[in-house]
């Protein structure tokens, strides 16, 4: 029978199909549209690192190795172009556009190649194409049988192919042979769940019918990922050299492992056929001629050969690609939003001096205005989890520096002791005959003299958090210029470095006049009058339930310290003395000297000497000193208070809202700097160029859709099918009633 259809055809042109081929006549209303936006995005390259969960509607091409996948594409081109040989021969993902042109006159009339990496050049010659798919392949992962997943994009126009997009991947294999790395399966097995994973993927399933068919590798892939067979269409190949007394009916028929789109199953060429050029158009007439005389595949013409095979295809792609297109156009329309935003955070590259100078102004001013605007509260990007900005610095001064001077006791580290000779200190050689003054001043000075620590620790709280607001406020555009942002923080840290030495000064003079000056006048000092009562009246407290014994005593040496206040003759006593002693004779005064008694012998004092009374002295004068300390102590406080903070917002806060900008112009707004702060790093200007080739893909891309979405609402719902779940004329039950 091979014979009598090779000589029934040897008339015919060899290389062009049959004219009745019904895949070549179909309808490709929408088809062109997935094909144009191949085109627009193929000068990317892999796209899906920068477009997450974009993908363009394809047909994947899995399969064995050998399992006829090259034949079964070659069949559908109608030409020889792919690699062939005993290992593995697909070794990087083909994908493979097919566009479908009218014929015309001259070379224009012709079939021809174009690969991505050659956009200029055409390829006439089919062997061409292989061996520049050949050399392609061998320049990415060399002469031995690895593979890549580096795609390899090539383009047959001819007035005998359909619009379809397809994607040729390496066969699957179980053991490396020759030099192949020895993850070889698991490396091809990941590459295709790449692909067919993909929602937007028509997987392609091709077994051999001389295999196992229910233990099919490809079958197998495709289960995986597409569990309910929804879009999967199964190819069983080489059904003319199936063991005599088997066939592949029902697994065409869809009862030994079902798909909801169904299977195809075609006649390949053989070996023999390819090493003696057997043209393709003869196998399609051999295939033709198998399946009309082989009884068991009788009734089964609609799912059986080439044409079936490409006739499904494009059906089942078009119904797909309009089913994703209104999804389509949202994804990319949201992927240009996103992308315009990336590339206007990258901003426009700077050609000439004025253009940098206008940038570098406009970045200085916009850093020096967000600075104040996060001081003031005012910030666009403004939180609302933790406080910010100016609002910490007021936490710091209310809640930190106000609430820690309030909880100081100013007495705390007064003891009793402390004060009682501080007392005695002040005296000198006499008895106080009044509250001496010296002791109060003493002490409430070392009191006044604690609040200068707190309050610079509070000057550099402040600093800190200016420094954490200058950080901040980085613009979008100092992110391209490492150099400026740099030179940025130094200024400004600088800057605010230097505001904070008059805010020291001011401080410390702050401390240092309410030292100087103790105004005992001031209207709410308590005074010395109303401290005393105050202090006998608490002392008279103190003495309420005491044993009798224990008031004797404290009446006692509080009657003997009051009599030192009074005014008291040092020689009353010693006068009258000396009165009688004078009228006694000198020989009396002689024998008392020759009787008198050895002389007395003085301690030498310690080095460290303190009062020898009793703790009950000077009791009244210690209270009244600790009521005169906390009362002055108080109206330092409230002083320090109000003014520390005040100066703090004068010299540092306020000052750096005011001058910033100008120091910024001062120190860099320079054009022998313009350069050096405003070079980009080699990985910004590599981002803009791309982000902006994505861009615009991205434009072309949704011009396209919008291009074509007259043509595809008005497109009839008699040319329409329903979704690829629905497809009930393809499904499984429809075949077995045909070949009933």
């Amino acid at each position: 029978m091979e014979k009598n259809l090779k000589k029934s055809n040897s008339d015919s042109n060899d290389d062009v199909p049959p004219s009745t081929h019904p895949a070549f006549f179909i309808g490709s209303s929408v088809i062109p549209i997935i094909n144009k936006l191949q085109d627009i995005f193929a000068p990317l390259g892999d796209i899906d690192d920068r477009l997450t969960g974009l993908r363009l509607p394809q047909v994947a091409v899995i399969g064995s190795q050998s399992s006829g996948k090259s034949s079964v594409l070659e069949a559908l081109v109608g030409r020889d172009f792919l690699p062939r040989g005993s290992d593995i021969c697909t070794r990087r993902p083909l994908v493979l556009q097919l566009e479908k042109r009218s014929a015309g006159i001259g070379n224009d009339s012709l079939e021809w190649g174009e690969f991505a990496h050659l956009p200029e050049k055409r390829f006439y010659d089919f062997s061409a194409i292989r061996s520049e798919i050949l050399a392609e392949t061998e320049k990415e992962v060399g002469v031995n049988k690895g593979v890549s997943d580096k795609q390899i994009r090539l383009k047959i126009c001819s007035p005998n192919v359909l619009n379809i997009t397809l994607v040729d991947l390496p066969g699957i294999t179980k053991v490396p042979v020759g030099d192949q790395p020895s993850d070889i399966e698991a490396r091809i097995r990941n590459m295709i769940m790449s692909y067919i994973k993909q929602e937007t993927s028509i997987i392609l399933a091709v077994s051999p019918a001389n295999a196992d068919l229910a233990n099919s590798d490809a079958l197998q892939m495709a289960k995986q990922v597409d569990p309910t067979g929804t879009r999967t269409i199964g190819v069983i190949t080489k059904l003319d050299i199936m063991d005599k007394g088997t066939n592949a009916r029902n697994f065409l028929l869809g009862k030994v492992i079902p798909l909801r789109l169904g299977y195809i199953g075609v006649v390949n060429r053989s070996q023999e056929d390819i090493n003696n050029n057997r043209p393709i158009r003869e196998a399609l007439a051999y295939e033709e001629q198998f399946f009309r005389d082989y009884h068991v595949y009788r009734g089964l013409s609609d799912r059986c050969g080439i044409p079936q095979l490409a006739k499904k295809l494009n059906q089942i792609l078009e119904q797909h690609i309009r089913n994703v297109l209104p999804t389509l156009k949202t994804d990319l329309t949201s992927h240009l939003v996103a992308v315009e935003k990336e590339l206007r955070a990258y901003g426009e590259a700077l050609e000439s001096k004025g253009e940098r100078g206008a940038m570098l102004l406009n970045i200085l001013t916009k850093y020096s205005e967000a600075f104040s605007s996060e001081v003031d509260g005012k910030s666009q990007a403004m939180t609302t989890k933790e406080l910010s900005g100016g609002a910490r610095i007021h936490h710091i001064f209310q809640s930190i520096f106000v609430k820690s001077l309030e909880e100081v006791d100013p007495c705390e580290d007064l003891s009793d002791e402390d004060i009682r000779i501080a007392i005695h200190n002040a005296t000198g050689p006499r008895n106080a005959l009044f509250v001496p003054e010296v002791p109060f001043e003493v002490l409430v000075r070392r009191q006044i003299a604690r609040l200068l620590d707190p309050s610079l620790q509070c000057l550099r709280f402040v600093y800190d958090e200016l420094i954490k607001i200058s950080r901040a406020c980085e613009t979008v555009e100092m992110q391209r210029f490492s150099e400026l942002r740099r030179r940025l923080e130094d200024v400004t840290a600088r800057f605010l470095r230097d505001d904070v030495k008059p805010a020291e000064r001011m401080i410390t003079n702050l401390i240092d006049m309410e030292m100087d000056y103790i105004n005992s006048s001031h209207p709410n000092f308590i005074g010395g009058t109303k401290a005393v009562d105050m202090a006998q009246n608490e002392l008279k407290t103190m003495q309420v339930g005491r044993p009798q014994s224990d008031n004797d005593r404290v009446s006692s040496a509080g009657t003997s310290t009051t009599r030192t206040w009074g005014v008291t003759s040092l020689f009353g006593i010693r006068g009258s003395s000396v009165g009688h002693s004078s009228k006694r004779h000198a020989t009396e005064v002689v024998h008392d000297i020759n009787l008198a008694p050895p002389v007395i012998q003085l301690k030498n004092p310690p080095p460290v000497l303190r009062p020898g009374e009793t703790e009950t002295e000077y009791q009244v004068e210690i209270i009244v000193t600790k009521l005169l300390i906390t009362s002055y102590y108080d109206i330092v406080r409230r002083n320090i208070q109000d003014l520390v903070p005040k100066a703090i917002m004068h010299y540092l806060v306020n000052h750096a809202k005011r001058n910033l900008l100008g120091t910024f112009i001062e120190k860099l707004y320079r054009e022998n700097l313009y350069e050096d702060l405003l070079r980009e790093h080699d990985d910004v200007v590599i981002q803009r160029r791309t982000t902006l080739e994505m861009c615009n893909a991205l434009r072309q891309a949704v011009e396209t859709l919008d291009e074509f979405v007259v043509d595809v609402s008005t497109l009839s719902s008699s040319d329409s099918m329903d979704a690829l779940p629905n497809f009930s004329y393809l499904s499984s039950n429809s075949y077995s009633k045909s070949s009933t």
